[in-house]
């Protein structure tokens, strides 16, 4: 299917199907006039990705693992799947942390604000 067809199928827009294809996360066929044709393959990928960015992941994490974990064979997946699983628990851990960082500059915001309304009355 061309581009348009498979944004709408994907629900992912075309700008960001060329950007996936950019990063190395996908690799669409080509029709004899040059045009990306993508198959369902392919799009089941898209929604695989588009799931783990939506969740926060990193696209060199996912350009890293993906192809891993989603070639079909079973040699070394445990292996991947641990690697992988320590990189999300990282990420996360990362994330978590800037959370916090985040919940104490808006509580000192708000206590900042609490006072400064107090004062103006």
């Amino acid at each position: 299917m061309k581009i348009s067809e498979a944004s709408r199928v994907s629900g992912v827009s075309a700008r960001s199907l060329r950007h996936y294809e950019d990063e190395g996360l996908i690799v669409p066929g080509r029709f004899s006039n040059g045009f990306r044709d993508y198959c369902q393959s392919t799009i089941d990928r898209v929604l695989v990705i588009r799931t783990l960015l939506e969740s926060g992941l990193p696209v060199r994490l996912i350009r890293e693992l993906l192809p891993r974990l989603t070639d079909g064979s079973d040699a070394g997946t445990d292996a991947v799947c641990s690697e992988f699983l320590h990189e999300v628990q990282s990420h996360r851990d990362r994330l978590a942390a800037r959370i916090a960082v985040l919940s104490d500059q808006q509580a000192a915001l708000d206590a900042y604000l609490r006072e400064a309304r107090r004062t103006d009355l």
